[in-house]
């Protein structure tokens, strides 16, 4: 069995309002030339499909054709869609009966009827083109711990998402008579993992270890973190494809989709991490923080004709110049790139470089005029100013009074 794992599209995603579709697009096509190439038995995307829950029209016809020429380029493979924590649910599951006649499950929610989950919508078997039972995939798309239903009377909140898990894995184990591979999809995020650049501002991240999934799969695709990594434990394989286009600048990590290989259940998944080209890569300059004028310098020398997203990365003495956005949106003028914005790390002095982290003991001994002194020295790089500290001063000691 074959199957391309690939998750985190985010889709109408812009940065810094600049539009991403040439760049999306470009991923799309990629992905298709993939499928047309390896010819899978399944497209696996696990969740963040759109950046928004509300994605615009355009969004919505970019994702619906890029399913339809993947479809056509590998009619007979399956695609199956689970919802992330960006995508809406029901949104995405509106067309989900059409989707059907191009082989395409959406799977956006946890279902019940007559008080008892919908199993046979997370279980999809998959079939070679002669109709032979080639494995099982789970699909599970994202749900915060607390909303897992309750399988069974009375137990614990924080117990359901691990019962959950279990039962779907066992419910599969019973349709499993043959011994094909078994696929877990998973929207969350496992402890331990590598969330290098990874910046979630919708749900943040709910950390749970990976025994808390079960045992039973032969391998699991992740979605959720942005960079592509494999986890290991003891017996089974865990990997996140990670986002196909970088959504940060701290991203700097090469983009990839995987291809999967298992022959049988309780085989090692063989590998093969395909890396995905972006046209407008994100760039900082210097790589190192430099003062504006060299930051500035590396702008204006940037070849005319490098398309790039580019941050300066600008180290602060005293204060940037009111004009600084302008002087780098000029330099860029009629060229490929485009400036996005400035990132400042303030110079520290030798005494603060040098200063070091309180613990919970130390700082009780600590005064709040003491507090204050090392906290402003630590920011700005500067003694805290006479007339400030006897401002501060007068509160504390107005503070101390009120409260005798």
């Amino acid at each position: 069995m074959k199957l391309l794992h690939t998750s985190d599209w985010h889709l109408g995603h812009s940065l810094y309002n600049f539009d991403r579709t040439a760049e999306q697009q470009a991923f799309l096509k990629q992905l298709t030339e993939a499928v047309r190439t390896h010819r899978p038995d399944a497209l696996l995307i696990s969740g963040d499909v759109y950046h928004y829950s509300s994605p615009s029209a355009s969004t919505q016809r970019m994702y619906t054709d890029a399913i339809l020429a993947i479809h056509d380029a590998c009619p007979t493979m399956q695609i199956i869609v689970t919802a992330g924590n960006h995508d809406s649910s029901s949104r995405l599951e509106i067309d989900s009966n059409l989707w059907k006649h191009f082989r395409v499950h959406v799977i956006g929610s946890i279902d019940r009827k007559d008080n008892q989950v919908l199993w046979e919508k997370h279980i999809i078997p998959l079939a070679d083109e002669s109709g032979k039972l080639t494995g099982y995939v789970i699909a599970v798309p994202h749900c915060y711990p607390q909303n897992f239903p309750a399988l069974h009377p009375d137990i614990p909140r924080d117990e359901r998402q691990a019962d959950f898990f279990h039962t779907l894995l066992e419910e599969t184990a019973k349709r499993n008579t043959t011994g094909v591979p078994v696929i877990l999809m998973a929207h969350l995020a496992v402890a331990g993992s590598d969330i290098t650049g990874h910046d979630d501002g919708i749900g943040g991240m709910d950390y749970l270890p990976i025994e808390t999934l079960g045992e039973g799969y032969d391998y699991l695709a992740l979605g959720h973190i942005h960079c592509p990594q494999t986890l290991r434990n003891t017996k089974q394989y865990a990997r996140y494809s990670g986002s196909p286009l970088p959504v940060n600048f701290d991203e700097t990590y090469p983009h990839s989709m995987t291809c999967v290989e298992l022959s049988r259940h309780g085989d090692t998944p063989k590998l093969e991490i395909i890396p995905i080209d972006n046209p407008f890569p994100l760039v900082t300059l210097p790589k190192e923080p430099a003062p504006f004028e060299t930051a500035l310098k590396e702008l204006q020398t940037f070849p005319a004709d490098n398309p790039a997203y580019i941050r300066l990365n600008v180290l602060l003495k005293d204060y940037l110049s009111p004009d600084c956005n302008e002087q780098a949106s000029q330099a860029v003028r009629d060229k490929a790139c485009r400036f996005c914005y400035i990132r400042t790390q303030r110079e520290t002095s030798a005494s603060s470089a040098t200063a070091t982290s309180l613990n919970i003991q130390e700082l009780k001994e600590q005064s709040p005029l003491e507090i204050a002194d090392r906290y402003f020295e630590e920011a700005t790089g500067e003694p805290l100013d006479e007339e400030l500290r006897h401002l501060l001063k007068t509160v504390i000691d107005t503070v101390r009074e009120e409260q005798q």
